[in-house]
């Protein structure tokens, strides 16, 4: 199976009031970190969205073995981000697993666990709720390509045009930092 991966990290950071990815996270940036993850999930691609900071994140994130997507529209929403990128996947892949630039604390063995479903969307199912990563069948990749907004994938994930399977996942929804508050919550260790 041929699976793209693909970070969101785009975005302005408007909540937060500067770049969330270069936030400090464990000796390195808080998107070194998310790559860092993404990388040890065996993806055949990965796709890497930059708009909000882009210069500055190429110059203090270590992007290797990334592609990375411009998104001139980033300000419009994370489904610009995802819209964009779906352009960018491979010809060749399975499904395009979703994972955000600033949540971090996502497991490996979940993302492997989601990446292995069947239906046509996945997702992760916390003690706590749903939660990212997102998992697209390249079935429903076209549908991508139309997404705005910051709640985009949710809607496409509730609209009941595709089964969903809903992979379950241990603990809490891991922290998605949009504010200072949530950035302190992962520096607590509650990630």
């Amino acid at each position: 199976m041929f699976l793209t991966g693909l970070v969101l990290a785009a975005g302005a950071s408007t909540r937060l009031g500067e770049a969330k990815q270069l936030l400090p996270y464990r000796g390195r940036t808080l998107l070194d970190a998310t790559l860092d993850l993404a990388r040890s999930c065996g993806f055949d691609q990965l796709l890497v969205t930059l708009g909000g900071a882009a210069a500055a994140i190429r110059d203090q994130v270590d992007l290797t073995g990334c592609q990375i997507v411009e998104n001139p529209a980033f300000s419009t929403g994370c489904g610009s981000s995802v819209s964009t990128a779906a352009r960018a996947v491979h010809a060749r892949a399975d499904a395009l697993v979703l994972l955000l630039g600033d949540q971090p604390g996502v497991r490996v063995a979940d993302v492997r666990r989601v990446a292995t479903a069947t239906t046509p969307l996945a997702v992760c199912r916390y003690a706590d709720g749903l939660g990212h990563p997102f998992r697209f069948d390249q079935k429903v990749l076209p549908e991508l390509y139309d997404l705005h907004g910051d709640k985009a994938v949710w809607k496409l994930l509730h609209s009941g045009r595709h089964p969903v399977t809903e992979v379950p996942a241990d603990g809490p929804v891991p922290v998605d930092v949009d504010t200072r508050a949530d950035y302190e919550r992962l520096l607590a260790g509650d990630v």
